[in-house]
């Protein structure tokens, strides 16, 4: 794992996300003592990338609708409309 101190990583952050990108983990330091790394993100199986898809949209269905104003949404919750 490389190492780089605050204003080296500063100056040099996009060779940096390059080194990321292709899988290496740097590690920033302030006085030689690690403050921040930078990973590549998780490899992700089909599986597991289906799994938070669905996550998203279940989220999504629990947001309220488009184009509802927060008034016309806490009638409805209060009048019990399927809206």
């Amino acid at each position: 794992m490389a190492s780089y101190g605050v204003a080296e990583a500063k100056n040099n952050f996009t060779h940096l996300l390059d080194r990321v990108q292709e899988g290496e983990k740097i590690t920033i330091t302030r006085h030689g003592k690690p403050i921040a790394e930078l990973n590549p993100p998780p490899k992700l199986t089909v599986e597991e990338r289906w799994a938070l898809m669905d996550e998203l949209m279940e989220r999504a269905r629990s947001r309220p609708p488009w184009g509802i104003s927060a008034a016309e949404l806490v009638r409805s919750m209060r009048d019990g409309d399927p809206e």
